[in-house]
């Protein structure tokens, strides 16, 4: 009988402990062990309903929020950590390069392209309706309010939007800016201090059902928004990365899953 060589002994025993006793490496175990991965600080707000907000857990969720968690299952060589600010912060973080994205339901003006990177790929659209107090009845568009007050946050697109309107139309409505805080806008338009606001029909029904704000929109779409990602100029490869993510997520229906979780229906693809 033919003894069998000692090496050939080892080699077939580590080849079965690795078979019977392997254990597949998780993605953020990988990370652990990759001293070289890329850390991503991605700067979202705790105030804007269902998209980035504080849950009653204290936990920081909601569409975007969770959009980033996916992002960050594929991309092994990037680890992504949130830091929160108010929403009027943001861009200038980004542009000192405390934050390297953000991550707010960010949409594309002229101004904002000057100064920073779009990812291609929009993961969300972001519909925003003339919203009223439910008691009122005689606003369905922008001229309607004419000498009347309508609120919006200070540098959102809505606020960008409102201001090129007023410019273009003779300046014949009051742009009110919302103070810091979540309520500030739903609170002066239940109390009457202002007329309307721009908002998306999941943010009115948040504020509804959590405030009991006694909003409704009214009329037709005034800004569908396509939203992005906000990046730093440096950022290119990583945006290339997060686009190859978003596209990932589209094609394996993650973005519709997490829409209509977060939303109540699917805003990855445009309203008509």
């Amino acid at each position: 009988m033919r003894k069998i060589a000692p090496i050939f002994l080892l080699i077939l025993l580590l080849a079965i402990t690795a078979g019977c006793g392997g254990k597949q490496t998780t993605n953020a175990e990988s990370k652990e062990k990759n001293s070289e991965v890329k850390k991503v600080v991605v700067g979202t707000g705790t105030q804007f309903p269902n998209i980035c907000f504080i849950d009653e857990n204290g936990k920081l969720t909601g569409y975007d929020v969770e959009v980033i968690r996916a992002i960050d299952k594929l991309l092994p060589d990037y680890e992504f950590d949130f830091k929160t600010m108010e929403f009027s912060n943001l861009l200038l973080s980004l542009e000192t390069k405390k934050i390297d994205m953000i991550a707010h339901n960010m949409a594309q003006n002229e101004e904002r392209k000057k100064k920073f990177l779009f990812n291609d790929e929009t993961y969300n659209y972001s519909p925003l309706y003339i919203t009223v107090n439910e008691k009122t009845d005689d606003v369905k568009t922008l001229e309607d309010l004419n000498g009347r007050k309508i609120i919006a946050g200070a540098t959102s697109n809505a606020a960008v939007f409102l201001e090129k309107y007023n410019k273009e139309h003779g300046n014949k409505i009051n742009i009110v800016y919302a103070g810091q805080g979540s309520d500030d806008a739903t609170t002066q338009l239940k109390k009457g201090r202002v007329d309307a606001t721009l908002a998306t029909p999941f943010a009115v029904d948040f504020s509804n059902k959590a405030v009991d704000a006694e909003q409704k929109v009214v009329g037709d779409i005034i800004i569908n928004s396509k939203v992005y990602f906000l990046f730093n100029k440096a950022e290119s490869e990583l945006k290339g990365e997060v686009d190859e993510a978003v596209k990932q997520l589209k094609e394996n229906g993650t973005l519709t899953k997490l829409s209509k979780k977060w939303l109540g229906d699917d805003y990855s693809v445009e309203s008509n």
